[in-house]
């Protein structure tokens, strides 16, 4: 039974990705807002695939917030990538610089409003990023971090990235941490049902000490890893 499952998973998600994805490149060409609208279908796509085909069930535990806010999210498996623009109100996903380089993938990227990150870049690299960053908050978007910077398997906590604290601070704005457990579900080829959940941390307000902040966001995302 759980490889039928995982047969009908793979073959509607990739299926119907490919669909999503070329629908989304055409609409490109004739509206952002309609290609932004089919990026969320692919999301949702997703969803409905995990809970009708997987016999998964996402939960989540409080609320994003109604202003824009820096979301700390933690990092299990593909699924919370995917699933941001389900999650939250077309959100703005901080992205490795190298993303943007790939044929469609980038102007695609960039189209969506993910801004990119180039971890090795000096301070003029950096200011751009932030102003990039600022001009999408000022559009009443919320901004989206994975502040470990790559996949973590469940159960392990690790330092979040040196980045995570710069961003904070010249953003000046609040960081809600989010938790996800997909990893056991969701994070191997073969999946399996179960329930994955989210848990919204309560709000930390800008101007912290570096120490202070990361540590609250590093026990914050861990917080389902029991």
């Amino acid at each position: 039974m759980r490889l039928l499952r995982n047969f009908a998973f793979y073959f509607a998600f990739y299926i119907g990705s490919l669909l999503i994805t070329s629908a989304s490149l055409i609409a490109l060409t004739f509206s952002v807002e309609a290609f932004r609208a089919r990026v969320r279908d692919w999301s949702q796509w997703q969803r409905w695939c995990l809970t009708h085909l997987l016999g998964c069930e996402i939960v989540i535990e409080g609320a994003p917030q109604n202003e824009p806010v820096l979301y700390a999210i933690k990092h299990e498996s593909f699924f919370e990538a995917i699933d941001a623009p389900a999650l939250l109100d077309c959100p703005s996903v901080f992205a490795k610089r190298e993303l943007f380089d790939i044929p469609l993938w980038g102007r695609a990227a960039a189209a969506f409003g993910l801004v990119p990150v180039e971890r090795e870049a000096g301070a003029k690299a950096l200011m751009k990023m932030i102003r990039s960053a600022k001009a999408l908050v000022a559009e009443g978007r919320p901004l989206v971090i994975f502040p470990e910077g790559t996949r973590v398997p469940h159960g392990e906590k690790r330092k979040l990235q040196a980045g995570f604290a710069g961003l904070y601070k010249m953003l000046g704005l609040p960081v809600v941490p989010v938790a996800v457990d997909s990893g056991p579900i969701y994070h191997r080829r073969l999946k399996k049902p179960g329930r994955i959940t989210y848990r919204f941390g309560e709000p930390i307000p800008p101007g912290l000490p570096r120490a202070e902040v990361e540590e609250r966001v590093r026990e914050a995302i861990n917080a389902l890893n029991g």
